[in-house]
């Protein structure tokens, strides 16, 4: 279906609307006259955004392509709205930049739908209508079909609603698009092109990415067939057909367009509305969807429509699976192995019910070609509909705050076995790993309790907890006697654990517990072709194997653990 972008105005004028009379909502419900105001943006933020807003602007209405998701320009827009709202001055000061109109004129104007917040409005949409029909709103990018004595005359992309591309000859060559109708008529039908897929359940893999490919595939100069018969079509309407809904549906499958009939029932009440609602969000579907279509069957004949949202089409659109964040800091957090991973702390935003504070990044070499900075708005989703993602980047802000970005240079397997000073987050990366159910497996004893022996001066090497009396522990933040005496026993028991368990602990590299031998001695004994001619290990972990356990720290703590008469040590 139409994707929902302002459409009152014609084009040249659509970032004017963006500030005069803004009224999208943010998180798609139109904001209250009361709502609280947001803190005062700056000049360069507002220039940001409102530049950011022109670039997708142009993409969708000139060149038919969607940069962003519905639902993050419906929040760009809504933050836009509510500084308008709340600070008018500051936002009536910029001056909007103007676009071209496009080349083609729609026979019959596309009027775009206004969205309703919620089940609320829909039943009150509802209750004034006795005829209404829905559809699912096809995810894809909306076009105008002209038909002069049977034969395709024109195609024209949606534009701002008045004026688009000329689509003509790429429509030709689509078999979705008849060349010619079974019936010599005069007709326009609006509808959409989309993607086809394979039983694709919007609940679960949302838009996949399908609205941006079909976007690619129509900028092409020319599609091979395989390629123009990926495009489907789904008409929604047929503003100079017949009056009564029953007949158009009728008329349109006589046509060819079985699809609409298919996609097109009546409803009644809210039940029904949330009942087609859920079943196409969740059921399997040959195109994505972002919502459901509302339709009143009688509506006024198409030469008096105008670009503008009607009162007798509306979307409810399906709940948002991205966010749009503001992002307070950069924080990097330095793993076990040296790994370096950045993490996002945002604004908390709220997605599918969930309140998000913060996300991965995944990888140094990400985060340096995204190149986020605190004040960049980022896209979020949720992975499973439980694990923050990061998507991308929305805009970055105009001022680009320095940061202290860790070296991946010194950070690696062998690095930061002592707390020296930069080393603070690896080092305690290692004891996490060393007590966690990989390594000791020491019961109640995590990141927390390490902290506070770290704090307290009680550890300044991997194995300085052994043997750690009561008293000792009492002096940590947070230990008290009852506690202590219980950590002491579960520290003191570590020394029983098996040999390969203590390997574990000291971070020999992984993948190659079947193949070690069961003592320290004979494990250093081994050079490089010795590792090579065990199974499963290769040059790369040889290599490794053999840093590790000719480490100067590493020969250390095996020493010390020898002196403690854990088994496997001793000679």
């Amino acid at each position: 279906m139409p994707l929902l972008r302002p459409s009152r105005w014609r084009y040249p004028a659509c970032l004017l609307v963006l500030l005069l009379v803004l009224s999208a909502p943010l998180l798609l419900a139109a904001p209250a006259a009361s709502a609280p105001c947001p803190a005062p943006p700056s000049s360069g933020v507002l220039a940001t955004l409102l530049a950011r807003l022109a670039e997708w602007d142009d993409a969708y209405y000139r060149r038919g392509e969607s940069p962003v998701s519905d639902a993050i320009y419906d929040q760009a827009r809504g933050r836009l709205e509510a500084w308008r709202r709340c600070f008018p001055d500051r936002v009536s000061a910029l001056t909007p930049p103007s676009y071209p109109p496009g080349e083609s004129v729609h026979p019959v104007v596309q009027t775009g739908l206004a969205k309703l917040a919620d089940a609320d409005a829909v039943a009150r949409w509802l209750e004034r209508r006795p005829d209404a029909w829905i559809q699912p709103k096809v995810d894809g990018v909306a076009v105008t079909l002209a038909y002069r004595d049977g034969r395709l005359a024109a195609a024209v992309s949606r534009g701002d609603g008045e004026t688009g591309q000329d689509w003509t000859e790429r429509a030709r060559r689509l078999p979705a698009v008849p060349n010619r109708l079974p019936e010599p008529l005069d007709g326009v039908l609006q509808g959409e092109l989309y993607l086809r897929l394979t039983a694709h359940v919007q609940a679960e893999q949302g838009a996949a990415g399908a609205r941006a490919e079909l976007s690619g595939l129509m900028a092409r100069g020319g599609l091979d067939d395989a390629e123009a018969a990926r495009i489907g079509l789904f008409v929604w309407d047929w503003p100079d057909g017949p009056a009564e809904m029953m007949e158009r549906l009728t008329r349109l499958t006589a046509l060819g367009f079985v699809d609409t009939a298919r996609f097109t029932h009546p409803v009644a009440d809210l039940a029904a509305v949330t009942r087609w609602r859920r079943d196409w969000f969740q059921g399997p579907l040959s195109f994505a969807t972002d919502g459901v279509v509302l339709r009143q069957a009688s509506r006024p004949p198409g030469r008096v429509w105008e670009a503008e949202p009607p009162d007798w089409a509306v979307a409810w659109k399906h709940p948002p699976r991205e966010a749009l964040a503001g992002v307070r800091g950069v924080a990097f957090r330095i793993g076990r192995t040296g790994r370096i991973t950045p993490l996002l702390h945002l604004h908390p935003v709220v997605l599918e019910g969930r309140t998000i504070r913060r996300v991965s990044v995944g990888s140094l070499s990400r985060w340096q070609a995204l190149d986020i900075r605190p004040g960049d708005q980022v896209t979020i989703a949720l992975a499973g509909l439980t694990i923050p993602r990061l998507e991308g980047v929305a805009w970055h802000a105009a001022q680009r705050r320095p940061l202290a970005v860790p070296s991946p240079a010194r950070y690696h397997a062998l690095s930061c076995l002592r707390p020296t000073p930069g080393c603070e987050k690896q080092f305690l990366e290692r004891l996490a790993w060393l007590s966690g159910p990989e390594a000791l497996d020491l019961e109640g004893v995590g990141p927390g309790t390490w902290e506070a022996l770290i704090e307290a001066g009680l550890i300044e090497g991997m194995l300085d907890w052994v043997g750690l009396d009561r008293r000792a522990l009492q002096r940590a933040r947070g230990i008290g006697d009852i506690r202590a005496g219980s950590l002491r026993m579960t520290l003191a028991g570590a020394r029983d654990a098996p040999f390969a368990r203590w390997l574990q602990a000291l971070g020999v590299p992984p993948g190659i517990r079947a193949a070690l031998p069961s003592d320290w001695h004979t494990l250093v004994s081994h050079d490089h072709d010795d590792w090579v001619a065990m199974p499963g290990i290769g040059p790369g972990r040889a290599a490794g194997l053999v840093a590790f356990f000719a480490h100067p720290e590493v020969r250390r703590l095996a020493e010390r653990l020898a002196g403690l008469g854990v088994v496997g040590f001793g000679r």
